[in-house]
């Protein structure tokens, strides 16, 4: 097994981390994959926002760039790590906000088309927020869920989605990586699995965007949702982006009526006329401040390339996982050992790592806790060096052994 310095040293990506704030210092981070470090030019690009868009341009700035914004910076975001041609992406809301706008947008257009179709099909162990978005849409509109019992260690299989579909199918709802256990689903397999029962497929890509290559186009996705303050590192809160494959955006009618969606949003108009593709499912005003952080970052995934950081993640769960049986025997490693199944964390098992997190926290040992006694740790690849997870898991291993 290879020391974490010789690690470091062969590294192609090392020289990245020193972009990042805070990741030349002692703090050991665990928690990359629910809020990413941020970026030291952040602090001037949103400085000089402040003193020359904002303050400087004032409200012309809506009419000079702004207004584009949310469909510019999706159209990025396409392009670096989504797989997806222009005019598919947009970057607006919260992941939340998201689920509702196109998990009901898709159970309506599919009720148009057939009336039997009435299931929405997720597994036991989805995000919680899908389940719960699903649960209310279900009430709504008079639909039933059906759900597929998957293993926590694991996520849903072909032969489980296969079962669980049929003709009474709408939406079909999955995480590209299991939050809990890091599955790596395979999209693709699944994606026509759910479109040969006639049905059309929502991708969670929460916890794969920026760290596990994604082709929406070529796996022929529907609909994908996800967030941008992990491994895209866009800050605390920062907005969440949603795609809408070309052949669908003119057949479903998003259901958050905003002026932003409007064909001409300062014609403040009598009734509502939806804009022309993938405007149309914006609702309100664009955060604009909060999509700042991600220009660069986008920059870096670009440059770096994110099957070179796919490799580098790929390195550094293998090497916790190595690690965890050589200095912890007594934790169970709950994430797939096959690193080919395994997104970008790695969770481990013992009845006491709620009160180790607790005590890790407390020496900047950052990882997060995950019932039923799961200690989480998310490997930013960018900025998470070998030394730093083997810091990091000697002190649980001190911690646990206390």
């Amino acid at each position: 097994m290879s020391t974490a310095a010789e690690l470091d040293a062969a590294d192609p990506l090392a020289s990245y981390r020193d972009r990042f704030v805070g990741a030349a210092s002692d703090l050991v981070y665990f928690d990359g994959n629910s809020l990413g470090r941020p970026l030291v030019s952040t602090a001037g690009r949103l400085g000089e926002f402040v003193r020359e868009d904002w303050g400087g341009r004032l409200i012309r700035g809506w009419d000079e760039r702004w207004m584009d914004a949310p469909t510019r910076l999706g159209d990025e975001l396409a392009r670096t790590v989504l797989g997806a041609a222009t005019g598919q992406t947009v970057v607006a809301d919260a992941t939340t906000v998201w689920l509702y706008k196109l998990m009901r947008a898709a159970v309506d257009a599919m009720g148009r088309r057939d009336s039997s179709r009435t299931e929405i099909v997720l597994d036991t162990d989805n995000f919680p927020t899908d389940r719960y978005v699903a649960e209310g849409i279900a009430r709504e509109r008079g639909l039933q869920l059906r759900w597929i019992e998957v293993d926590s260690r694991a996520g849903v299989t072909p032969d489980q989605l296969g079962e669980a579909v049929s003709e009474r199918t709408a939406l079909v709802v999955l995480s590209h990586v299991a939050y809990r256990s890091a599955w790596l689903a395979d999209a693709a397999g699944l994606t026509r699995i759910a479109h040969d029962a006639g049905a059309l497929v929502l991708w969670d890509l929460c916890h794969s965007a920026g760290s596990v290559p994604v082709e929406l186009d070529a796996w022929d996705v529907d609909l994908a949702v996800g967030c941008t303050y992990k491994y895209l590192n866009g800050g605390p809160g920062s907005p969440a982006f949603g795609y809408v494959s070309a052949r669908l955006q003119d057949e479903l009618t998003q259901p958050i009526q905003g002026w932003m969606g409007h064909a001409e949003p300062f014609a403040m108009g009598p009734g509502y006329r939806p804009a022309s593709g993938i405007r149309r499912f914006l609702s309100g005003t664009p955060p604009i401040l909060g999509m700042l952080p991600m220009k660069d970052m986008l920059g870096l995934v670009e440059a770096a390339g994110i099957d070179a950081i796919r490799a580098k993640s790929v390195a550094l769960t293998s090497y916790a996982v190595e690690l965890t049986d050589r200095l912890l025997p007594e934790v169970a490693v709950i994430s797939p050992r096959d690193p080919a199944l395994r997104g970008g964390h790695v969770t481990f098992h013992h009845e006491r790592m709620r009160e180790v997190t607790a005590r890790l926290w407390q020496r900047d040992v950052i990882p997060d806790y995950r019932d039923p006694g799961g200690l989480r740790i998310g490997l930013s690849p960018l900025s998470t060096s070998f030394a730093e997870v083997e810091a990091g898991l000697a002190a649980v291993a001190e911690e646990l052994r206390r």
